[in-house]
């Protein structure tokens, strides 16, 4: 084979990613009941950054001190957070778990084995491990 064909061989075996420009950061759609604030959209944005909604609802629950439960597709929190700080929580998620350190893509694969997580890059191959 020469280069040319190893090349395109190559080019169709990697993996389809995608660009910055088409992932757009997820925003929340969230109500404030008297003593509760409810993500109306919490599947959607797990959806959207490929992530475990349970973890994505622990990382929320600590970093706003505030105890929830997932109810279906929504997020509840048993207490009143703002919208703009739910949002600033999310992005701060994707900035440490989803968005790639090396290339800055989000194209992000993420494992948990017992208390190690693993995110790998499909884009770039690096690979950040950190405990859970």
């Amino acid at each position: 084979m020469n280069y040319e064909e190893l090349l395109k061989r190559a080019k169709q075996n990697m993996p389809q990613t995608k660009t910055e420009e088409r992932f757009e950061m997820p925003v929340a759609s969230v109500t404030i009941l008297k003593r509760q604030t409810v993500i109306k959209n919490f599947a959607d944005i797990a959806k959207t950054l490929r992530r475990d909604p349970k973890h994505i609802a622990k990382y929320i629950f600590r970093e706003l001190a505030i105890p929830g439960s997932i109810n279906g597709i929504e997020l509840v929190l048993q207490g009143k957070a703002s919208t703009s700080a739910i949002n600033q929580r999310i992005h701060d998620y994707i900035k440490e778990f989803v968005i790639c350190r090396e290339c800055g893509k989000p194209d992000t694969s993420f494992s948990k084995d017992d208390n190690i997580i693993t995110i790998k890059c499909e884009a770039c191959g690096a690979r950040k491990t950190f405990k859970g």
